[in-house]
């Protein structure tokens, strides 16, 4: 079996199994029920809970931050020389980015070997339990587990997938170490509607006499998490701000751009140095901390070896705050997909591209590529977008290209294309009202570029705002042909038809000096958009 048959057979597991969606609680079932499934699923593919305690794990969850947190935990102790292990969701460009070995993507030969050893016991014994199989989800953690084993890595950087307590990930027993990223309201429908419903599902990942450790939080979910860690007897430390550790080369340099990502390297700094120590002491017990007081204790800010600040600042997340220029058309990518998040990608989308404005030799054009997903607030995120003063807005749904094919890469097979469509109009009907544009006179029409949709288009004038059928037609009309790599690619038989009066708006972007282009709103958005951008991010 071929790698693209790997591909394909995954498929059925999004179509056949949502891999999110359901209430970890649902009513009448017993909560444990995720992870007790999770186990069998396990135990099928030929492992034990126990096997994974030789994976020397350090387990993170948050509401953001939570993958940059991993990335500059795992970058460090590569840096150290050991031999890594990342699991990570989503994926960007391809689904193997979820599984790397050393840093690395595993590369298609041994995800398509891996993947037929699991699916095959799997698909075996499924008889004989009423046909069960494991969901999307479900299925690349036990891989990435059975990857990491065969592969012997030194160590494990697991992102939880979405909460904690009932999250599949938590099958963990004995990590070495746990961390929550910065919390905030997401998931709703799945995790509580408040910060402390939340929370509390978040430190369901804290184990007995585990060291964990924690970012700033709103009081009431510090509250929380203080309460889970003296339930489970785990010592929980506060992480100190970033510029408290000391340093005899000044302040520390983070490879990932963004105020908000001083939080998450501080906490990455503990994770890294906790696993360290216990590397080093693995016959003695960790020193605990008692959680009696008022609130958690703050963890020491000790002073960062040469090799912890190097891993830092050569820390690569794709797809969070990145820059990348293609010829006049630079583009700033960022997956922010809550409220906070979006707070966080305003203002470094505002400081970057300033600086980059001030480097051009003319006038630039500022494009707002856009899309959300889920029960999230677009609306409010697209309010925070207002103040970055964009001359076009453009929305699509999270469909990169106009011919699909078989790829559960790029593929949600949970949500239809007209809802993903409407979606877009929302969004644009948003922005025109952010933007005080009214509705337009009876039997007139916005731009919208989707043809056959069988959609009305959102009211309101003027061409600040368009709705694109996909990512790629989107990205090809804010280029204006101007961007290298996208006129190199073979995307003619691809490109979505564009109606001459929509072409003739775009009439700025063929004037200005520069293009700059902000995606974001959507993880899955900044991943299609990455596909068409950057060939490397389609790994070997």
């Amino acid at each position: 079996m071929e790698y693209q048959d790997a591909i394909c057979t995954l498929d059925t597991l999004s179509k056949s199994h949502a891999s999110f969606g359901e209430p970890l609680q649902p009513e009448g079932r017993n909560p444990e029920f995720p992870l007790v499934a999770m186990q069998s699923f396990l135990e099928r593919a030929g492992l034990v809970v126990e096997d994974l305690d030789n994976l020397n794990i350090i387990h993170v969850t948050g509401t953001k931050g939570k993958g940059s947190t991993c990335a500059f935990t795992e970058q460090i102790l590569r840096t150290y020389g050991f031999l890594t292990g990342f699991l990570s969701s989503p994926h960007l460009v391809e689904v193997r980015e979820r599984i790397r070995i050393n840093g690395q993507p595993i590369g298609k030969e041994l995800f398509t070997k891996y993947f037929w050893q699991i699916y095959g016991r799997l698909d075996e014994s499924k008889e004989a339990h009423s046909g069960s199989m494991p969901n999307y989800f479900q299925f690349l953690t036990l891989l990435g587990f059975h990857s990491f084993l065969q592969e012997k890595v030194d160590l494990a950087v697991v992102e939880v997938g979405i909460g904690g307590a009932y999250d599949c990930t938590n099958i963990i027993k004995k990590p070495w170490v746990c961390g929550v990223s910065s919390l905030g309201i997401d998931h709703t429908q799945i995790l509580g509607d408040t910060i402390e419903k939340i929370a509390w599902q978040k430190g369901g990942i804290f184990k007995p006499e585990v060291p964990a450790f924690t970012v700033k939080q709103p009081e009431g979910s510090m509250a929380v998490l203080k309460q889970r860690a003296s339930e489970m007897e785990c010592p929980l430390w506060v992480c100190p701000e970033l510029e408290d550790y000391q340093t005899d080369c000044g302040p520390l340099q983070l490879g990932l751009a963004g105020q908000h990502q001083r939080s998450n390297a501080s906490l990455a700094l503990q994770l890294s140095h906790t696993w360290l120590q216990r590397r080093r002491l693995q016959d003695q017990n960790f020193p605990s901390t008692t959680l009696e007081g008022p609130g958690v204790p703050q963890a020491t800010p000790f002073t960062p070896s040469p090799i912890m600040t190097k891993g830092l600042a050569d820390t690569v997340w794709a797809g969070r705050t990145q820059t990348l220029k293609n010829g006049e058309v630079t583009y700033f990518l960022d997956g922010a997909h809550t409220t906070r998040s979006m707070q966080a990608c305003v203002s470094w989308f505002q400081e970057a591209a300033v600086r980059c404005e001030r480097n051009a030799s003319g006038p630039v054009a500022r494009v707002l590529v856009f899309n959300a997903t889920g029960e999230r607030d677009s609306a409010a995120m697209l309010k925070l977008l207002v103040s970055c003063e964009f001359d076009f807005a453009v929305f699509c749904p999270n469909i990169t290209e106009a011919i699909a094919s078989c790829n559960a890469d790029q593929q949600n097979f949970n949500v239809s294309v007209e809802n993903m469509l409407r979606r877009c109009l929302d969004n644009e009907r948003s922005w025109r009202r952010h933007h005080g544009a009214g509705d337009c006179p009876p039997g007139r029409r916005g731009p919208l570029l989707i043809r056959d949709a069988g959609l009305s288009p959102a009211p309101g004038r003027g061409a600040e705002a368009l709705v694109f059928p996909c990512i790629l037609s989107a990205l090809q009309w804010a280029a204006q042909g101007r961007d290298p790599v996208l006129l190199s690619r073979d995307t003619d038989k691809r490109e979505a038809p564009v109606k001459p009066s929509v072409a003739a708006k775009a009439a700025l972007l063929r004037e200005v000096r520069e293009i700059h282009v902000l995606v974001t709103g959507s993880l899955h958005l900044v991943g299609g958009a990455l596909k068409h951008l950057d060939p490397s991010s389609c790994s070997k």
